[in-house]
Formats: structure tokens, sequence, C-alpha cells
């Protein structure tokens, strides 16, 4: 530290052990460079795969290896966004519409077991559709700890499509933040058909109203169970975040569901018992 405070002074700098006010960019540089390399940081920068492949081809350190291998990349680019990538725009398009279209036809019912039926059934198909579009593979394990009705699925959060994969083996009430456009347009009409829980984060009443509709809604055992991000925002998979403990003050069962998102390889991993996994 000497050294490199001793770079920064300019000639004719104070004694040794004296105090210079450049030594302030030395500290502040420092001070920067752990805010930066902090391991909660990190938890956003995205991950590194761990093996080569040939979508790592536009890192500037595999730009060209052989002819045979450009060549086979600029097929398979060729394929990825001519004829997958429309197939997929195409196939999530095709679930959306419907998801929207059949939960607002669904919410004309008159409550009744019917309309549950219903209901689930076109949000499965919603959301097997979309994971189609998003070409997943899905494994999950451990099933006979799948969530049941009544209780609360608590969940880490790799990305915004986790909920996707879950609800591909059943379905879920959401809790999430009220959104605008297109989003809050598939908000409104989900709700029509499934008790969604729908808040605004900024304002303290619609908490307490929230928790209140939360706490009734486990004590209906017959309601889907809750899905719940407890981070409360989306992390690069190599870890977890701190859980918010208020999604453990409603009571009910809580159902614990880890989420392991590789990419380019499927692999299967067991956790301990009690735990209801996904693999993507």
């Amino acid at each position: 530290m000497e050294e490199e405070m001793g770079q920064l002074r300019r000639s004719g700098s104070p004694a040794e052990g004296e105090f210079s006010l450049s030594d302030v960019f030395y500290f502040s540089k420092k001070g920067l460079e752990s805010i930066v390399d902090d391991q909660v940081t990190q938890r956003f920068s995205s991950e590194e795969l761990a093996s080569w492949n040939l979508l790592t081809r536009t890192n500037q350190n595999f730009r060209y290896i052989s002819l045979r291998l450009t060549v086979i990349w600029g097929l398979g680019v060729f394929v990825r966004y001519c004829v997958l990538f429309p197939l997929r725009i195409t196939l999530a398009l095709i679930g959306l519409s419907w998801l929207v279209i059949g939960t607002v036809l669904v919410g004309f019912m008159p409550n009744s077991s019917v309309k549950n039926w219903l209901s689930e059934l076109v949000h499965l198909t919603c959301y097997r559709i979309c994971a189609r579009g998003l070409s997943a593979t899905i494994h999950y394990h451990n099933r006979e700890n799948k969530p049941q009705k009544g209780g609360i699925c608590v969940a880490n959060h790799t990305s915004p499509i986790d909920v996707v994969i879950l609800a591909n083996d059943g379905c879920y009430a959401m809790v999430g933040q009220i959104h605008g456009g297109l989003m809050g347009v598939i908000q409104r009409s989900m709700v029509r058909s499934c008790p969604h829980v729908w808040f605004e984060r900024s304002e303290m009443k619609d908490r307490h109203t929230v928790t209140s509709r939360l706490r009734a809604h486990v004590a209906a055992k017959t309601k889907l169970p809750i899905l719940i991000f407890p981070e409360g925002t989306c992390i690069n998979n190599t870890s977890v975040m701190m859980f918010k403990k208020g999604s453990f003050e409603i009571g009910g069962t809580i159902y614990p569901v880890t989420i392991k998102v590789q990419l380019m390889k499927i692999q299967s991993q067991k956790l301990h018992k009690g735990n209801y996994f996904g693999d993507l």
C-alpha cells in the first residue's frame, strides 16, 4: 500500500507517515474496487459457461480457430436466427394470446369446480406452449414433495421465466408487482380466472392488504398453492440471496423449491430429501 500511495504522490510530498491530500484518491479507488468486486454484486453479473462451445465464438478470444469450425458456426447462426427464432416467437405469441383470451373467457363463468378446472387447464396449456417457445427441457425431481393446495411454494429466483418453468408441472397463484403495458394486460386477464395477488410495492397500505389476502388464501385449503420468490430479485444462478421474512409470516405449509438452470447441458442432480427440485 505504501508503494502504491507513493506513486500517487507528487515530488515534494510530505515525509513518510504524514498525511497527503492525494492519499484520498488511493483509498477512494480501493473502496470502489471493493464495491464493484463485492460478492453480492457478482451475483447479478452473467454466469460464465463452464465449457467452450460454438455459442461463445462471439467472444473476442474465439474469433477464429479453423475454417471448418467457422463454416459450422455460420450454419448454426443461420439455423438459430432464421429458422428457430421465428418459430419461437410464433409459439410465444400463441401462448400469450391464448393465455389472455382463455383466462378472460373463463373469468365470465361463475365460481365453481368447473371454472377452477378450466382455469388450470388454460394456464397449463399456455405455459407449456411458452416453454416450447423457449426450447426448454425441464426435469422435475422428488415429485412426492410437490407443493399442494393451501400451501406456499418458496423458490429461488434465477430469471423472469421461472414462473413458466414451475407452472409446467402444476398451477400456482402468483404474487407480484403490478405492471403496465403488455404485462399489465396479462395480469388483469389472469386474475379474472384465478385468485392471483397483485400489489403496488410503493404503497404501505397495499402491503397490509396483500398480507391479509394471502393469509385468507392459505386458510382455504382448496385454493392453488401460492408461488413466492422471497429473494425479491433475479440473480445469476450461482448463489442465493437472503430471503425476506415476510413470505414466512403468513402461516401455512412451506414447500421449498430449488431451480437449477443449466445452459447447453442437462444433468440430473438431487437435493436433500424434502425438496421439490426443477432442473432446466
